[in-house]
């Protein structure tokens, strides 16, 4: 019997069994970014405890959501198919939940795997495809994000690279994407900090990313 049974036959109490328990979305949601060690799901997820880190990963095993391969002489967590196809589920539940995020609360972080899907909910293809091929670097702590927007292709990796506009942020940049903030007004209150390239080119980083809150 799975852990939380709401005694009806139905798809949605029979997804929210599945996946419904507290962090089971949000480990989903970074194995949408790619596969990862029991360690980085750890890193990702701060505050989550080590046995119901454990526990979720087993429940999600169970229920065919993700599976446990070798890679490189170890093994990582990656989603199977069926688990995969949470990816516009999940992407919904970032534009809905936007709406309601106001402004960030103390000790609230921007992880690598957490912007990422946030780029890729708030990307708009037909925007970006009307605008030249960019890259961007967005620096979050010490992890940094490559942001290449090709047409309307978005490809989202970790590391470094060439860009033509690099800049560090944190939780504030959804006042940005909002449309709360303009560029300008995030460069002048530090939302945005730039450090490499023409600051004018996160006018074209915000068009090509937006979600109405």
């Amino acid at each position: 019997m799975p852990a939380r049974d709401y005694g009806q036959y139905c798809g949605v109490t029979q997804a929210l069994e599945l996946v419904g328990e507290r962090w089971a979305l949000l480990i989903v949601r970074d194995l949408l970014v790619g596969p990862r060690r029991y360690g980085e799901l750890a890193a990702g997820l701060p505050r989550i405890p080590s046995n119901i880190l454990a526990a979720r990963l087993k429940e999600l095993q169970a229920a065919g959501v993700l599976r446990r391969v070798p890679h490189s002489r170890v093994i990582v967590y990656e989603l199977t198919s069926y688990g995969r196809e949470l990816e516009p589920v999940v992407l919904a539940l970032g534009a809905w939940g936007f709406k309601a995020m106001g402004d960030p609360r103390e000790g609230q972080v921007v992880t690598p795997d957490s912007m990422t899907i946030a780029l890729r909910t708030a990307f708009r293809p037909q925007v970006a495809a009307s605008l030249p091929s960019t890259a961007y670097a967005a620096r979050l702590g010490a992890a940094e994000l490559l942001i290449r927007v090709d047409g309307s292709t978005l490809d989202v990796t970790r590391g470094e690279g060439a860009v033509d506009l690099e800049f560090a942020t944190g939780p504030g940049i959804h006042r940005l994407i909002s449309g709360e903030l303009t560029p300008e007004s995030a460069i002048a209150t530090g939302v945005i900090q730039v450090l490499h390239g023409p600051g004018t080119l996160l006018g074209r980083f915000a068009s090509t990313f937006h979600l109405a809150a």
